[in-house]
């Protein structure tokens, strides 16, 4: 089993669909007209949370979701057909970020919840859509908006509403298997949890609750040291804790108050949260040892809820979850605070930034998403076409750029396919 809980993969919307140039030619339509369709809008790409997820291990496989593209516009009028929208599921407790900037920009952890990630690019518009009073017959149409390519962190924190604490081999997993429908590896010998194990336990009236094995913690393991520290934070969102004490141990007191310290150094409020104390192993030592540690645990905490158990044997096992159920109908789960930034890069679907190269003394070359699209839909051919691209980059301050980088009139100026022929800010095939 592979617990994958920090990835990141890369999204892609789709881009929206080209406009088109078309005219009425029916026999009995008198002087036709433009009947150029719209392009369709590309998939907009969610990110949605799905509580029968627990690991992010299906992104190890596939890192790279891309939403299908918008349907060019067609003749007659026809309009391209819209991209499906693109839903990618991942577990409750999914913290997303933004890969270039660092913001978190959600944080999943209600089932169902959606985030858009990456807003498809708009239909571009069909030459129908361009004619007026004044100009009936316009030769030229749009391209489709660009989709949005970005990068994005997930971070799970697993919702679980017990979270199991305690020492490598103080019985944890089996303490799960025996609680829940869980089977984690159990076996004699440190860290046999190598990832955190996730049980459901049932409660009487048919509903259920969610249980965390955490990999053991040592002295350290806030520094590090161990399996147990880069798990630390599925434990945050838990109602409570149950710490479950090895008896068998030389110093069951000094074991707990380590790992106590080791919650303290990770956070303030992790160590403040409730806790019920399992005393495990019982079936292992003798009275006179048992009842010396739970006096001595009943001494150093007077307030905390003490269970002395077996989950090998079940002893008092029933006990102690007739208690749990109690407190999980009492504790609500803690809120914990995580600042979620506009996400802004959601919707830019922008490309207007361009490059110019000089290539040789007499041509220079225009690169960049805007123009090299509004290339696209433009005949060299088509004298209006070519006029609407040039209103366009002098919009774009394109033409004001050229100057500052000494284009002359007559010189050659590359626009995608197109070579054109640049005078006095104009271009001409």
């Amino acid at each position: 089993m592979q617990f994958i809980d920090n990835t990141k993969i890369k999204l892609v919307s789709g881009k929206g669909g080209n406009g088109m140039v078309a005219w009425r030619r029916e026999k009995y339509v008198d002087k036709g007209g433009p009947a150029g369709g719209d392009g369709g809008n590309g998939g907009d790409v969610y990110l949605v949370a799905d509580e029968g997820l627990s690991t992010l291990l299906d992104f190890k496989f596939r890192s790279v979701f891309k939403a299908e593209n918008g349907e060019n516009g067609g003749i007659k009028g026809m309009h391209g057909k819209c991209a499906k929208h693109l839903y990618i599921k991942v577990p409750l407790g999914t913290i997303v970020s933004d890969d270039k900037t660092g913001n978190v920009i959600a944080n999943l952890t209600e089932a169902g919840q959606t985030v858009l990630i990456a807003k498809g690019g708009r239909g571009g518009r069909g030459n129908a859509r361009f004619a007026t009073p004044q100009k009936r017959a316009p030769q030229y149409c749009e391209p489709g908006e660009p989709g949005i390519e970005r990068l994005v962190g997930l971070e799970l924190k697993l919702i679980s509403d017990v979270g199991l604490l305690g020492m490598p081999n103080a019985g944890k997993s089996t303490f799960i298997s025996v609680v829940s429908s869980a089977k984690p590896k159990i076996a004699d010998y440190p860290f046999t949890t190598l990832v955190p194990n996730l049980g459901v336990v049932k409660k009487p009236n048919g509903d259920g609750f969610v249980i965390a094995d955490i990999p053991g913690l040592i002295e350290g393991a806030s520094e590090g040291v161990g399996l147990g520290y880069e798990f630390l934070r599925h434990i945050e969102r838990c109602r409570f804790l149950i710490h479950i004490v090895d008896l068998t141990q030389e110093n069951p007191l000094e074991n707990f108050k380590i790992i106590n310290n080791e919650l303290k150094k990770h956070s303030e409020t992790l160590a403040g949260r409730y806790q019920i104390v399992a005393l495990n192993k019982i079936d292992a030592v003798d009275k006179v040892r048992q009842n010396k540690v739970i006096d001595e645990f009943k001494q150093y905490l007077p307030d905390k809820d003490i269970f002395a158990i077996s989950a090998a044997t079940k002893e008092n096992i029933e006990e102690l979850m007739h208690f749990v159920l109690q407190k999980v109908d009492e504790i609500e789960r803690p809120v914990i605070e995580v600042h979620v930034d506009e996400d802004t890069g959601a919707y830019d679907n922008d490309d207007s930034h361009f490059e110019i190269y000089k290539l040789d003394k007499n041509t220079f070359m225009v690169q960049g998403g805007k123009i090299k699209r509004l290339a696209s839909v433009t005949d060299a051919r088509n004298p209006e076409q070519i006029i609407r691209l040039q209103h366009i980059m002098t919009a774009m301050g394109i033409f004001e750029t050229l100057k500052s980088k000494g284009i002359k009139n007559g010189d050659t100026l590359i626009v995608d396919h197109l070579e054109l022929v640049h005078y006095d800010d104009t271009i001409w095939n």
